[in-house]
């Protein structure tokens, strides 16, 4: 090394620090970075799903009991529904992504919504509350790890969090849902990583002795129109919306809200919903009201008392 190059070596040694920091947040980074991924309404436009077709896990269910199953399901024609579902989505110019490995003993795995909560800027992973359905999460994250999606939050120690309890209000207020499938530290947790992709207003909602989340009881077509089973809402969240200024419809059907599920829908965009097959009186209070409904039959699907809602992760959605 000549004098020179010693020189400018210990003048750079010397030198201090020089990378600084870049003073950009990660969803201005996402797209470059990771990809285009993003979620903070339940009515944006729909762009990516994540969905696990039914593998051979739902093949070895002989007593419905032991997965809380309605009935058996005939595995060809679930999986027939599933891939009619998933056209309709593609139909719409959304890009469906699969969770393609799963635990042969998990049979709920197609309920995929439980498993992950996007945020604006990545996904929160789930830690399922029962027994049966905790592993889940291990394949969705192998999942989002493949396609890019980055995992700002895996719920951890004695939190347990399912990703249907989370509905977005707007950009800045959610509904988080506390009860059986997720507990207050669970809450806690997903709380702590809302705030920190700028949600303001984290509505607890205390979700019913009897039911798993809040999807099926509460649900946005629009940005103006929310549907909700009236006797199981709590009042604090029919007021949060209606002080937002949403039209509330009511299914006061219970064979339709309950058993037919009418409520756990997906908003393809704004007004425009996919809703289960089989619940007329409530599509038809929906067409009144202005949206348009796509229905998708899902009865061998629904034996797992789930429904489409219940099997769609959002990836990304568009802005309201």
């Amino acid at each position: 090394m000549n004098g020179s190059d010693k020189t400018a070596k210990k003048e750079l040694l010397s030198a201090g620090e020089r990378w600084f920091e870049k003073p950009t947040s990660m969803r201005e980074d996402l797209a470059e970075l990771w990809g285009d991924w993003g979620v903070d309404s339940e009515v944006g436009r729909l762009r990516a799903v994540l969905m696990r077709r039914p593998g051979k896990e739902i093949e070895a269910v002989a007593d419905p009991a032991g997965p809380r199953w309605l009935e058996v399901m005939d595995p060809e024609r679930a999986r027939a529904q599933h891939d009619a579902l998933a056209a309709i989505y593609r139909d719409n110019g959304v890009a469906v992504h699969y969770i393609e490995e799963m635990r042969p003993d998990r049979p709920n795995a197609f309920f995929v919504r439980d498993l992950v909560l996007m945020t604006p800027e990545g996904a929160i992973l789930a830690r399922p509350a029962m027994a049966e359905r905790r592993g889940e999460e291990a394949y969705a994250a192998r999942a989002l790890a493949k396609l890019g999606v980055p995992i700002i939050k895996t719920v951890c120690g004695r939190g347990t969090f399912e990703g249907a309890n989370v509905l977005w209000i707007d950009r800045q207020t959610v509904f988080l849902g506390v009860g059986n499938r997720t507990n207050a530290e669970g809450a806690r947790q997903v709380e702590e990583e809302l705030r920190n992709v700028g949600v303001e207003e984290v509505i607890i909602f205390q979700v019913p002795f009897g039911q798993a989340h809040i999807d099926g009881i509460c649900n946005l077509a629009a940005p103006d129109v929310a549907v909700v089973f009236p006797w199981q809402v709590p009042h604090v969240a029919a007021q949060a919306l209606l002080n937002r200024g949403y039209r509330i419809l009511e299914v006061a059907w219970p064979e339709e809200a309950k058993l037919g599920m009418a409520i756990n829908f997906v908003a393809l965009e704004p007004g425009r919903i996919v809703i289960p097959m089989g619940c007329p009186r409530t599509r038809d209070m929906y067409e009144k009201a202005g949206l348009t409904v796509v229905e998708a039959d899902i009865s061998e699907l629904r034996k797992g008392w789930g429904s489409i809602h219940c099997m769609t992760g959002f990836l990304k959605r568009d802005p309201v």
